[in-house]
């Protein structure tokens, strides 16, 4: 076969080898479905299980490279994780925002249903400004028996992550030091890569020892190995970002990780929302790839049907930085979706006022009025005064500090906005669709083009399942097809494009 639709046919027939002839007038390289005299070579088959590192697919009980990421707020939440978990592959359960007493009841949601199973995790996010939050959330993930904990927003190692990594480490026969829970580290500079490679702080282990929370055994061991065995690469992506290009920094990690531990695995996220991307980040060298933008339009996400549709309609340039909430006065960034909301804007003029301004009470009359109309929805007041009554409840020194600081003051108020609005999203709120907070990357613009005419252009259509399917699918077929052109095949342009299908 040298041309047409039959070549690319069996250009993108993955499962099974491609034999390569040659053309008897002009030698020019075509395909053949079965070995042929004369045939110059043979690509062998290739599944999209192939596609990673296969010690991540051993180590993590799973089938699949492919992880679908923690997002905040339990928007990846019980369904997700447990349908990602059913289909042999791996997804976190986004903490982010959501208080302890929710926490526990999910985790208790979740525990029965992946019963026996060890392919789902639990996000920890940091807290810069709350450890005790972050201890606490720590401790009752090792509590619950949480088998994979993603640690994400971490710029250096906490108690809290010396405690996960520690917790209920032993050696086996052989010596080899075998971990209770794996760790999983999302980050985005070479540095804080590298602290994840390798052991703890002694001082920060020796006084977890001396206090108790690990043990002197716990503590050996941890001391001899990375903190994470698998280090995600996030680049430009929906949420926090330091905008990084993929093709950038993960090789620049994996160089790292080669010559500081090479037993850890490095993948790859940020921007995979089409086939193209997952096969390239592949190409570069991951040893699993982990989508988060494309994942909020699926069926199971926990966000409105509102922001989904939203979301549906989104394209690679549809998108903004915003500020963010959990870092507000540090001005700290993410990536939220730009079309069909004014939430991207409204943020930048709250953070533009706390710049300009020491207090509420200086803000002029006219932009008070203004604030409490067009962003707000409510008076200033009555802001403060939920606000105090949430922070009473969280973290009652927030309300001290507020006191004392009334700079602070007007941040907590403004993050009062920032907060909501992400809850606005999940719930559909009505009458605050102009402000739903949407974390979303050039990625689900990239996934909207590609599914355009296909199944997964329906909502119906769009389970996590077939979403990471299809995307895995297609990564292989391109993969096969680039592999053919290198080889010096001549393939039509449709080669290069995989529609999806339903896949089981």
């Amino acid at each position: 076969m040298f041309d047409g639709a039959g070549l690319v046919e069996l250009a993108q027939r993955v499962t099974k080898p491609a034999h390569l002839v040659a053309h008897e007038r002009d030698g020019a390289l075509g395909l053949s479905e079965r070995p042929v005299p004369g045939a110059v070579g043979t690509v062998p088959t290739l599944y999209p299980e192939w596609l990673g590192d296969q010690s991540f697919t051993e180590a993590h009980d799973v089938r699949f490279p492919y992880v679908a990421g923690e997002m905040a707020h339990g928007i990846t939440g019980v369904e997700l994780v447990e349908a990602m978990a059913r289909a042999e592959m791996l997804a976190f359960f986004g903490t982010a925002g959501l208080g302890l007493e929710r926490l526990d009841r999910e985790l208790e949601r979740l525990r029965p249903r992946l019963a026996g199973r060890r392919n789902w995790g639990v996000n920890l996010i940091h807290h810069p400004d709350d450890a005790a939050m972050e201890d606490a959330v720590a401790a009752r993930l090792l509590r619950a028996g949480v088998p994979k904990i993603s640690l994400s927003a971490f710029l250096d190692i906490t108690p809290a992550v010396v405690r996960c990594a520690a917790s209920g480490l032993r050696t086996d026969a052989t010596g080899r030091i075998i971990r209770k829970t794996a760790l999983f580290a999302k980050v985005s500079r070479p540095e804080t890569a590298e602290l994840f490679m390798s052991p703890p702080p002694p001082g920060l282990v020796r006084r977890l020892v001396d206090t108790g929370e690990i043990t002197e055994e716990e503590g050996r061991l941890v001391s001899r190995i990375p903190v994470a065995d698998d280090i995600t690469v996030e680049a430009d992506s929906g949420g926090h970002t330091d905008g990084r290009p993929l093709v950038s920094i993960l090789p620049t990690v994996l160089s790292l990780a080669r010559r500081k531990s090479p037993g850890v695995r490095v993948g790859a996220a940020g921007g995979l929302g089409d086939p193209a991307a997952v096969s390239a980040a592949f190409a570069l060298g991951a040893a699993y790839v982990l989508t988060g933008s494309v994942n909020q339009m699926s069926r199971e996400a926990a966000v409105s049907d509102e922001a989904k549709t939203m979301l549906a309609q989104a394209g690679v340039a549809d998108v903004a930085m915003a500020p963010a909430g959990d870092m507000f006065e540090l001005g700290a960034k993410v990536q939220v979706l730009r079309r069909g909301t004014m939430f991207a804007g409204r943020a930048a003029r709250l953070y533009q006022l706390y710049l300009e301004h020491p207090s509420l009470e200086s803000l002029p009359a006219e932009t008070r009025d203004s604030l409490e109309r067009e962003v707000l929805g409510v008076g200033l007041d009555e802001v403060w005064q939920r606000t105090e009554e949430y922070w009473a409840q969280r973290c009652p020194s927030e309300i001290t500090r507020a006191q004392a600081d009334p700079r602070h003051r007007m941040a907590l108020v403004f993050r009062w906005y920032l907060g909501n609005s992400v809850t606005w999203a999940v719930d559909g709120t009505p009458g605050r669709r102009s402000d739903y907070q949407l974390w979303c990357g050039p990625a689900a613009g990239a996934f909207n083009a590609w599914t355009t005419g296909s199944f997964l252009a329906e909502p119906d259509g769009r389970t996590i399942t077939q979403i990471a399917r299809n995307l895995l699918q297609g990564a292989a077929v391109l993969t096969r097809v680039h592999q053919l052109r290198a080889l010096g095949v001549r393939l039509p342009s449709d080669a290069f494009d995989f529609r999806p299908r339903p896949l089981v």
